[in-house]
């Protein structure tokens, strides 16, 4: 497939998901399953790349910091969940909503409810 051809993709998605569970050291509550079904991986100008596809999580929180020029925005197909910012305050989105996740960004990210998100990555 080329970063040119068209894609549909959605919940449920086909095939055997990556699994993963959040490192040890950034881990707050719990220690979450984490599924991803990974759809393009295209390169961008600027040794730049682009990532989308489905995730899944059970409920949880850990840290997370984004690279400098690496930025996320996700929309929520179910459950719910919360960007929460290092200097306080967080961002809560559940079905059909959207959260846009700067480069720099510090914080945590905190499942409540098992939640399903369509995301795209650009690093």
């Amino acid at each position: 497939m080329s970063a040119r051809d068209l894609l549909t993709f959605g919940h449920p998605m086909l095939g055997a998901p990556e699994v993963s569970y959040p490192k040890p050291d950034r881990r707050l509550v719990g220690n979450p399953r984490r599924e991803t079904w990974n759809v393009l991986e295209a390169p961008l100008a600027g040794a730049r790349t682009l990532g989308t596809g489905v995730w899944r999580c059970e409920p949880g929180q850990w840290r997370i910091a984004f690279g400098p020029t690496e930025r996320e925005i996700f929309t929520v197909l179910e459950g719910r969940c919360r960007v929460h910012r290092d200097g306080g305050g967080f961002e809560e989105a559940g079905p059909g909503q959207s959260i846009h996740i700067p480069p720099g960004f510090a914080g945590a990210f905190e499942v409540l409810e098992t939640v399903t998100k369509v995301y795209v990555i650009v690093e």
